[in-house]
C-alpha cells in the first residue's frame, strides 16, 4: 500500500517575485524528500494585473529554478503563463526536473480582475493525472464550487486545491474542502495564501473527513495512506471505484 508524506503550504505574496520563490524553495527544501506539496494559487506574484509582462517573463525563470530543488517530490502551484497574445493562470505539478502535468483555469472568479486579464482554459481538461501509482487532481481556487469538476476528479486518490480565496468567505473554503474530500472519498490538500484579503486556512482533510488545519504554520505536513481511501470506498460504497 502507498504511503507518502503530504504538505499543505500558507504563505503571504509580497510584490517582490524573486523574495516569493525564495521563501518557496526554503519550504520545499525542508519537507520530506518525497512529499507532495502543495502551495498557493499565484504563490510567485501574486494577480499583480499591472505587472502581467514582468510576471510572464518571470514564471519561466522560476520554474526553472524550481526544477533544482524538487529532486524527488511533487509540487503543485499555479503560475501566470504567456501563451502566444494571450495570459493563463497554470497549474504546474513538477518532479523530477519536469513538468509532468500543467493545466490551465478554467472558471476565472467574476468578482475580481481576472475574466478581464486571464484567457480561461477548458473544463474538458481538468482530469486526473497519475503520480507513482496515485490518482491526482488539481482544482484551482474559484473552480472548488462547481459539483461537474467534482465528478470529473471522482476517482482520484487526492485532489490539491491551489487558492487565493477572499477573507470573507473563509467558511466557504473550510466548508467545501472538507465536502470534497468526504463527497469523493480522497485527500484533500488545500493551500491558500496568507495575505490580509485571504482565508489562511490552508489545509490536509482526509477521505473520513478529519481535517487538520495551518492557523498560520507556513507548512503542515501529514500523510497520504492509501488503505484509507480503499477502506472508506469500502465501508460506504457510492460507486466510486477507480
Amino acid at each position: 500500500m502507498i504511503s507518502k508524506p503530504i504538505v499543505s503550504l500558507c504563505l503571504s505574496t509580497e510584490e517582490n517575485f524573486e523574495n516569493n520563490l525564495t521563501k518557496l524553495i526554503l519550504v520545499i527544501v525542508q519537507s520530506p524528500e518525497d512529499a507532495i506539496i502543495v502551495a498557493p494559487e499565484v504563490v510567485l506574484s501574486g494577480f499583480a494585473y499591472d505587472r502581467f509582462e514582468e510576471v510572464a517573463a518571470f514564471t519561466p525563470y522560476a520554474l526553472d529554478k524550481l526544477m533544482g530543488f524538487i529532486g524527488n517530490r511533487l509540487l503543485i502551484f499555479t503560475a501566470i503563463t504567456k501563451l502566444g497574445e494571450e495570459f493563463y493562470n497554470i497549474a504546474y505539478a513538477l518532479h523530477a526536473g519536469e513538468v509532468i502535468h500543467a493545466q490551465s483555469k478554467a472558471k476565472l472568479f467574476p468578482l475580481s480582475g481576472e475574466v478581464a486579464h486571464f484567457q480561461a482554459g477548458e473544463e474538458t481538461k481538468i482530469l486526473p493525472f497519475e503520480f507513482k501509482g496515485m490518482k491526482i487532481g488539481i482544482l484551482i481556487c474559484f473552480e472548488l464550487r462547481f459539483k461537474s469538476l467534482w465528478q470529473q476528479l471522482e476517482g482520484c486518490d487526492l485532489i490539491a486545491i491551489p487558492a487565493q480565496w477572499g477573507k470573507i468567505r473563509t467558511e466557504h473554503f473550510v466548508t467545501l474542502t472538507n465536502a470534497l474530500a468526504v463527497m469523493n472519498q480522497c485527500y484533500v490538500v488545500a493551500s491558500d495564501a496568507d495575505n490580509d484579503d485571504t482565508s489562511g486556512m490552508s489545509g490536509i482533510i482526509n477521505p473520513l473527513g478529519h481535517e487538520m488545519r495551518n492557523n498560520g504554520v507556513p507548512s503542515l505536513s501529514s500523510t497520504y495512506e492509501q488503505r484509507t481511501v480503499i477502506s472508506m470506498r469500502r465501508y460506504l460504497d457510492i460507486g466510486i471505484t477507480a
